[in-house]
């Protein structure tokens, strides 16, 4: 089998498509390539959705923590202790066996028992912590020049947040909410150690990777593959949200402008 034969035999094979079974032996540099590669496909179905539905909890829970009335600071100031708190990877070994124990009580909690909803689940919950906080504390760090200046202007409730506050906020939260982002994708790789189930073969990333070091006794081929697409995955979201930052900041000078600062996560 040449190579182009094996990325249209296995390049969609993590979703359903193409051939069904794994190489057994003689396994080719472009077979690993392209199966890790096919994995890297739920990867990115897992960071893209959880990013994106996170955010908007997100900023719902930062205002809550902000605000000055109990019954909604107190809901907003757990949530984020709680899943800031507690490893990701205890978080999917609970929400799993939460969800075995709903879907005895209900049928309709059964698709949480998979990795693309109940993995994707407790995502979209961990990084809707982290970035709260974020965002809190880039709420905390506006101007409050900017915000009396509003008021000055007649600006009130909603119109202040819309105009003023929020885009301050994005502002001041978006170097450190693109750590949160590519933090984020890397966490996609627990979803492999965690109880939720690759159906079929259906795995991540890491899935092929560890299937190929398990067969060929070499993990030196596989892992440096599989960290080579993280890094790409990384330099797209480090353009794609440098694209974002230098939008949200284009009416400053451009040697005004904060620069982007990444940092390494030892724990997630």
């Amino acid at each position: 089998m040449s190579c182009w034969e094996t990325v249209q035999a296995y390049a969609f094979r993590s979703l359903g498509f193409g051939e069904r079974l794994l190489p057994r032996d003689d396994f080719t540099l472009c077979q690993q390539v392209t199966l890790i590669g096919s994995g890297l496909i739920w990867n990115v179905y897992f960071g893209i959705l959880a990013l994106a539905a996170g955010f908007f909890l997100a900023v719902t829970v930062a205002l809550g923590k902000s605000s000055p009335n109990p019954l909604l600071r107190k809901p907003s100031e757990w949530f984020i202790f709680i899943f800031r708190g507690s490893p990701l990877f205890i978080q999917f070994f609970f929400a799993y066996f939460l969800f075995l124990w709903l879907k005895s009580v209900s049928s309709i909690y059964d698709p949480f028992t998979s990795a693309w909803l109940g993995a994707l689940v407790v995502l979209f919950l961990n990084t809707s912590a982290y970035t709260g906080e974020i965002f809190y504390g880039a709420l905390r760090s506006i101007p409050r020049g900017e915000v009396e200046a509003a008021d000055a202007y007649g600006f009130s409730g909603l119109r202040r947040f819309r105009r003023i506050i929020y885009p301050t906020m994005m502002r001041l939260a978006w170097p450190a909410y693109t750590n949160e982002a590519i933090f984020l994708f890397h966490a996609t790789t627990l979803i492999y150690f965690s109880g939720f189930p690759a159906l079929q073969q259906r795995g991540d990333a890491l899935y092929y990777a560890n299937y190929f070091a398990d067969k060929t006794f070499n993990p030196f081929v596989p892992y440096p593959i599989l960290a080579a697409y993280f890094i790409a995955v990384t330099l797209v979201i480090v353009a794609i949200f440098g694209m974002i930052n230098a939008r949200l900041n284009r009416h400053l000078p451009r040697e005004s402008r904060p620069r982007m600062r990444f940092r390494f996560n030892l724990m997630r």
